[in-house]
């Protein structure tokens, strides 16, 4: 199959140059293997290598005997290998080691004596928009943050082909096939997320009824400040509620995985006397997953334009965390206590922020620069850096600024 490139092959290729090690993290299928064996020199499979389990049976350190970068695959099968690892790193004394690639994180009491100084860490995510050829890349989110106009030729989607393009989702497997096809994919993902994956990494038998139930409710309350107690009211089933304890336990498990990836809250200064909220918003690795949670087609999810709507947040949400990524930024959301709501705030390490709102239609642009404006105003600059840009995402029309200096960028012209 043909290799398609990543932001993360250039992150790789660094972090290869600084670190004895790098592991890169992310959910099952988002690509972490091809992107690791393009740069590693030769491979360990750990989860279908029988040679490697009787090898950690009686000296494990001779796996990491091999041609630099060794890429250690699935590593959290055997989790002792990380101090092999760590050891091995120090006393070679020499960048670009290994690589290690996991799609579950081990519990830390098994894990992690200290990897500062040895380890570099990536998460990788499934593929952003403009890594599967749908966008057209004439808008930059560096430039953006710099303060840049954009500007850009139309693009269009109708709604039956953005439904689509979200069913499909950013995994690479998928890159050629139909929405059927989709669909059947992250139908079986969902399924063994909740028969099989969530029972192995808790190290514990979890009722598959239950884990479903869960995923479901994080489906139907995506791009949410959803709490737990909110998620234990609408798991119930035939055997009642889940209770918090419980749906807790589930989703520290799902994080593991890495099959959740929950957006944080934004910590700054306001110069109103509003607090701050600090609950996440509930986002999957990919929003595809939802739609199999929920068992949705296409015709079902065009035809309830809300829930079509959150699906499109959390899709730009994930493209926008994979173009900062790839700038050492970190994506946010914003809420206070008056309500007031911004859906992103895309933040780098120097304190540069902007401020960004996402609509599924370009109808709503006016209301969205009035809510950003509105937030811009309540930023106490003296404290906090003024936004680099203030930016309505949508999912159509072309780029622009407008006269009131904000900007609008449909998805599919962005890139990095």
């Amino acid at each position: 199959m043909e290799y398609h490139k990543r932001f993360t092959d250039k992150g790789l290729a660094e972090r290869l140059k600084s670190s004895g090690a790098v592991l890169i993290e992310g959910t099952k299928g988002c690509g972490k293997t091809e992107t690791a064996k393009q740069m590693a020199a030769s491979v360990v499979r750990f989860d279908a290598d029988e040679q490697v389990r009787i090898k950690m049976e009686i000296d494990p350190g001779s796996v990491l005997s091999g041609a630099v970068p060794r890429l250690l695959d699935e590593w959290q099968e055997y989790p002792q290998i990380w101090n092999y690892v760590r050891r091995e790193v120090d006393e070679r004394k020499q960048k670009g080691q290994y690589i290690l690639t996991g799609s579950a994180t081990p519990d830390d009491k098994v894990r992690r004596h200290s990897g500062a100084g040895r380890f570099s860490v990536i998460r990788m995510r499934p593929m952003s928009f403009y890594e599967k050829g749908w966008s057209t890349g004439e808008v930059s989110l560096t430039d953006l943050m710099k303060g840049e106009t954009p500007s850009s030729e139309s693009v269009s989607f109708d709604i039956g082909e953005l439904a689509e393009k979200i069913t499909l989702g950013g995994w690479p497997g998928l890159i050629g096939e139909s929405a059927a096809a989709g669909l059947r994919f992250v139908s079986d993902y969902i399924s063994l997320i909740a028969e099989v994956d969530l029972s192995r990494v808790s190290q514990k038998r979890r009722d598959p009824y239950k884990v479903m139930r869960l995923l479901q409710s994080l489906a139907r309350n995506i791009s949410t400040e959803a709490t737990i107690t909110a998620l234990s009211k609408d798991t119930g089933g035939s055997d009642g509620d889940m209770d918090d304890e419980t749906v807790a336990e589930y989703l520290s498990a799902l994080e593991r995985l890495l099959a959740v990836d929950n957006l944080p809250a934004w910590n700054t200064h306001i110069r109103s006397s509003d607090t701050l909220r600090k609950s996440p918003k509930r986002h999957f690795a990919d929003p595809s997953l939802a739609i199999g949670a929920l068992g949705l087609s296409i015709d079902k999810l065009t035809a309830d334009l809300n829930y079509f709507g959150l699906l499109f947040e959390s899709l730009v949400i994930r493209d926008l965390r994979i173009y900062a990524d790839a700038n050492g930024g970190k994506v946010f959301h914003y809420r206070d206590s008056r309500g007031l709501e911004i859906d992103s705030i895309v933040e780098y390490a120097d304190g540069t922020w902007g401020a960004f709102e996402i609509k599924l239609g370009i109808g709503a642009a006016d209301a969205a620069a009035e809510n950003l404006l509105k937030f811009a105003d309540k930023i106490d600059t003296e404290k906090t850096k003024a936004p680099s840009t203030l930016t309505v995402i949508t999912g159509n029309g072309f780029a622009y600024r407008r006269p009131d200096g904000v900007n609008v960028v449909p998805l599919p012209t962005l890139t990095v």
